[in-house]
C-alpha cells in the first residue's frame, strides 16, 4: 500500500496533499454515516508526526467545519519536526485555533496542542470527548510503540465504552504487515482504511482491534492496483454472487446435469460426520450424492441421512474402518462422478485404511476434496503428489492437520499461516483452505484470499464436515471453477454461521445449524436469481 501511494503521486500526478484531503474526507463521511451529525459534539484527535497524523489534522478541520462544538488536536511531537502535506494541515489547524477570543464569528472552537516529554498526561486526557480520532500511526510502524505514544494509546483505550474510537487506516500500534499485534495498540470501534485493507486489518488476531472496517478509495486507479502485483485479497460478497450467477441452473436442468458427488466418509462410531457432509452436498445444490462407507456403518448412516442420500458399503476391518480391499470398488463408484470428496469420519488409525486413501487419491479421475482423516492418512504430504488444472485437489485442513501434513508444529502453523498456506499451495499445486478465524484460501498461483465471514461459535464438532459438503456440492455444479467454488464455499459457510449465531448465539451453535441456515445465506448473496424465475401463459 505504501508503494501504491508513491506510484499514485509519481505516475498519476495526484499530490500527497490531495490524497490526504481525500482520505480525511472519507473518514468524516464514515463518521457521519455511523454516528450521525457532529454538531454540538466535542472531538479529541490524537495525531502522530507523519502522514497518518496529517490525515487526522484534515479530519479535525473538516469536523470543525461540520459544526463540532470543540475539536482538540494533540500532536505527539513538535510541529517543526513535521513535513510537507502533514505540516501544512497541522499549521492550518493551529491557525484556525489562534483567532482572537473576542471574535465570536464562529460558534465552535478548535485547539492545537504539542505533546512532548514535559507534557503532563492529564493535559491530553480529554475526559469530555464525544468522539475520539486515532491518527497516531499509519502503515509505517515496524516496532512497538514506546514512551508518550504508549501513554496516548492507553489514554484512547481508556475512554468510556459509549465514546466511539475511530482509527485512521489501521488502529495505532498494530503493524500493517503482521497478523499478530507487535505491542500495545488501540482498540477501535470503527477503522477507515484507504485504497485497500492491510494485513493487520484483516487477519486475526490483529483484525479484532478494528471494530467495523470500512475501505475508502482515495484516488488510486484500478489499473495501478493490478500492476503492483499484490497476492493477498479480501473476499467480498460480489465475488460470491458472481460464482452463484455463473453456476445458476438453467430451466431445463436435471439431477445429473447439476452434479453427481461421491463422498467416501464414515466408519463405525463416526457416521455423523458423513451424514453432515452428505446433507450439505445436496443443500448446496448438487443433484446426486452417494456416500461410500464401511459396511457396518452403512445401516446406521441410512437412518441419519436425508432420504435423498444414496449409500454404498465398502470392505472394512475389525474396527469398522474402510480397508485397502475396497479400493477397486471405490474407484468403480468414482469413475463417472463429477466430484469426489474424501475424509469426514473415515478414521486413519489403520494402516490398510491409510493405504486405501493414498492409492485412491493418486488414481483419482475427477476433482477431489480432501478433509479430516483423508488428510491425516496422507500425512506427511508426499512431494510427488500434486494437483493439476484438469484434476484439481482441494484440501481443507485446520492448523493441527496442516502441521501433520507439513511436519511443523501447531505453533509454527499459527505463527505464519499466510506464508505456510501459500507455500503448500504453490509447491503441490493444491488449493489449500487453512481453516480458522479468517480462514485463508491459497491458490496454486500464489494468490491468497482472506475470508471475512464466520465466528467463534463455529468451533464445534462437525463444522468442518459441513464445509467439505458445501465445497463438494458447489464444485459439482461448476467443476471448471475450482478456486471460485472454494472461495464461495468458505464464504457461505461462514455466513451461514453468522446468521445462525445471530439467532441462536455463538455458545449454543452446532454444526447442523449451519446447514439449517445455508439456504438463507445463499439467498442473501444470490438475491432474486436464487429464488427462481416464473413465467405465466395467457390464452387468447
Amino acid at each position: 500500500m505504501r508503494e501504491l501511494d508513491r506510484l499514485t503521486v509519481e505516475r498519476c500526478g495526484i499530490p500527497y496533499a490531495t490524497l490526504m484531503e481525500t482520505a480525511g474526507g472519507h473518514v468524516v463521511e464514515a463518521i457521519l454515516k455511523e454516528y450521525g451529525p457532529v454538531e454540538g459534539k466535542w472531538v479529541a484527535v490524537y495525531c502522530g508526526k507523519g502522514n497518518n497524523g496529517g490525515d487526522g489534522a484534515v479530519i479535525a478541520r473538516l469536523l470543525w467545519l461540520r459544526g463540532a462544538a470543540h475539536i482538540e488536536v494533540f500532536l505527539f511531537g513538535k510541529l517543526d519536526d513535521t513535513k510537507d502535506a502533514a505540516r501544512a494541515n497541522f499549521e492550518a489547524v493551529k491557525c484556525s485555533g489562534e483567532r482572537p477570543d473576542k471574535v465570536n464569528f464562529f460558534r465552535n472552537s478548535i485547539s492545537f496542542t504539542e505533546v512532548n516529554k514535559e507534557t503532563d498526561e492529564a493535559d491530553f486526557m480529554a475526559p469530555g470527548a464525544d468522539l475520539v480520532i486515532d491518527a497516531l500511526f499509519g502503515t509505517g510502524l515496524t516496532k512497538p510503540a514506546q514512551g508518550l505514544l504508549t501513554s496516548a494509546i492507553s489514554c484512547i483505550n481508556g475512554f468510556a465504552k459509549d465514546v466511539p474510537v475511530i482509527s485512521v487506516d489501521i488502529p495505532s500500534g498494530l503493524s500493517s504487515d503482521h497478523e499478530y499485534p507487535i505491542g500495545p495498540h488501540v482498540r477501535a470501534d470503527l477503522t477507515v482504511s484507504f485504497t485497500g485493507p492491510k494485513i493487520g486489518n484483516v487477519l486475526a488476531p490483529a483484525c479484532e482491534a478494528n471494530g467495523k472496517l470500512v475501505i475508502a478509495p482515495i484516488g488510486t486507479p484500478e489499473w495501478l492496483l493490478d500492476e503492483v502485483g499484490s497476492q493477498l485479497n479480501l473476499v467480498e460478497e460480489q465475488q460470491i454472487k458472481a460464482f452463484l450467477d455463473a453456476s445458476r441452473r438453467p430451466a431445463h436442468a436435471h439431477k445429473t446435469s447439476v452434479g453427481d458427488v461421491l463422498l467416501i466418509a464414515g466408519s463405525r462410531g463416526k457416521t455423523g460426520a458423513a451424514a453432515l457432509s452428505a446433507e450439505t452436498i445436496l443443500r448446496a445444490g448438487a443433484g446426486l450424492v452417494t456416500v461410500a462407507t464401511a459396511q457396518s456403518a452403512q445401516v446406521l448412516l441410512v437412518t441419519q441421512c436425508q432420504n435423498e442420500v444414496m449409500t454404498e458399503g465398502l470392505d472394512e476391518n475389525e474396527a469398522g474402518a474402510i480397508t485397502h480391499a475396497s479400493l477397486d470398488r471405490a474407484l468403480q463408484l468414482a469413475a463417472k462422478r463429477t466430484v469426489l470428496a474424501l475424509g469426514p469420519g473415515l478414521s486413519a488409525s489403520d494402516k490398510s485404511t491409510r493405504h486405501f486413501v493414498r492409492e485412491f487419491v493418486e488414481r483419482r479421475t475427477a476433482p477431489l476434496v480432501i478433509d479430516a482423516d483423508g488428510l491425516n492418512a496422507r500425512a506427511p504430504w508426499s512431494a510427488e503428489l500434486k494437483g493439476t488444472d484438469e484434476l484439481p485437489i482441494i484440501i481443507t485442513p485446520h492448523p493441527g492437520e496442516m502441521a501433520r501434513l507439513t511436519g511443523k508444529t501447531n505453533a509454527e502453523i499459527n505463527a505464519d499461516r499466510l506464508n505456510i498456506a501459500r507455500a503448500f499451495a504453490t509447491q503441490h499445486h493444491v488449493i489449500t483452505v487453512l481453516k480458522g478465524s479468517r480462514s485463508l484460501i491459497a491458490a496454486p498461483n500464489g494468490q491468497v484470499y482472506v475470508n471475512p465471514t464466520g465466528n467463534a461459535g463455529m468451533a464445534t464438532a462437525g463444522s468442518g464436515d459441513v464445509l467439505t459438503g458445501l465445497l463438494a456440492g458447489l464444485l459439482a455444479q461448476h467443476p471448471s471453477m475450482p478456486l471460485e467454488a472454494t472461495i464461495a464455499a468458505v464464504y457461505l459457510h461462514g455466513l451461514a454461521g453468522d446468521l445462525a449465531a445471530a439467532k441462536l448465539g455463538q455458545r449454543s451453535l452446532i454444526a447442523s445449524d449451519l446447514i439449517a441456515h445455508l439456504s438463507e445465506a445463499i439467498l442473501q448473496v444470490g438475491g432474486a436469481a436464487e429464488r427462481g424465475q416464473f413465467s405465466s401463459i395467457t390464452t387468447l
